[in-house]
């Protein structure tokens, strides 16, 4: 059985996966989902997250190795600064990977900041970093990543304010990896891994064009989603587990493991 370690964006942490990870679980039987907290955030909160995205790497993987994630080569699913992480891993220690589904992602040397992260959520973003208020925080953050309706919007908050209260990052740790983020300029060497980037059409944080500079760059498959927000896994799941099933079947068998009859039917 191969792992598919899954790696959150930006003031994000495990527990921000919610149903994703059992509905991945239940499509993909063959392949165990696990989770990994980045530096500073979940289960490591109190640490200081590092302001680069190679010290992030290190920290992550090393964290994978004790949890005895690495004994077979692995998949990677990560979403936004997480995707950062994911290439920077798959440059590094290409023996340890099988490939990697990067979401909405994207690098400094290939896209403009004002893309990057777009200017309508500046002051969002800052207003919801500095509140005190837990759910305001997440609902406000909620908005800026989700298209889902308000009212399920408000919800999710409720859910993110309780994660927040109890394993809070800090608003240092929260700059450490906007910096990490914005100054993250990768090799332009192409992988030698198989890479998939998904990214959403309705992102109002991260414009949809810094996945398409990366499919340019590097000469990597690009599939899009209509109208989803930032946050592609929690607005469309569905959509996402269907990608990385097709993605995994279609995998050269180098890359490949046993992925006969894995969707549920319930899917």
């Amino acid at each position: 059985m191969s792992n598919c370690i899954l790696l959150r964006g930006l003031s994000r942490e495990s527990g921000h996966w919610g149903d994703f990870v059992p509905q991945m679980q239940a499509a993909l039987p063959m392949v165990k989902i696990e989770t990994l907290d980045l530096p500073g955030t979940g289960q490591f909160y109190q640490q200081t997250s590092p302001n680069r995205i190679e010290a992030i790497l290190e920290a992550t993987r090393q964290q994978a190795l004790q949890d005895g994630l690495l004994k077979q080569p692995i998949h990677l699913l990560a979403v936004s600064l997480g995707g950062m992480v994911a290439w920077e891993w798959l440059q590094r220690y290409p023996q340890e990977i099988q490939s990697a589904i990067l979401v909405n992602t994207s690098f400094a040397n290939l896209s403009p900041f004002y893309q990057r992260l777009r200017w309508q959520a500046y002051s969002q973003l800052v207003s919801a970093l500095t509140s005190n208020d837990a759910y305001q925080r997440e609902l406000a953050i909620v908005r800026m990543v989700s298209n889902r309706a308000d009212g399920e919007r408000q919800t999710i908050a409720k859910a993110w304010a309780k994660l927040h209260q109890q394993r809070p990052i800090s608003l240092s740790n929260s700059l450490n990896q906007i910096t990490a983020a914005a100054r993250y300029k990768p090799s332009l060497n192409r992988p030698q891994l198989p890479v998939l980037l998904l990214n959403s059409l309705g992102d109002h944080l991260v414009s949809a064009n810094c996945s398409s500079a990366i499919q340019q760059g590097y000469q990597l498959p690009l599939h899009s989603h209509a109208n989803a927000g930032h946050d592609l896994v929690l607005d469309a799941p569905e959509w996402v587990i269907d990608q990385a099933l097709a993605w995994l079947q279609n995998l050269p068998p180098s890359h490949a493991c046993n992925l006969e009859k894995l969707k549920s039917p319930d899917l």
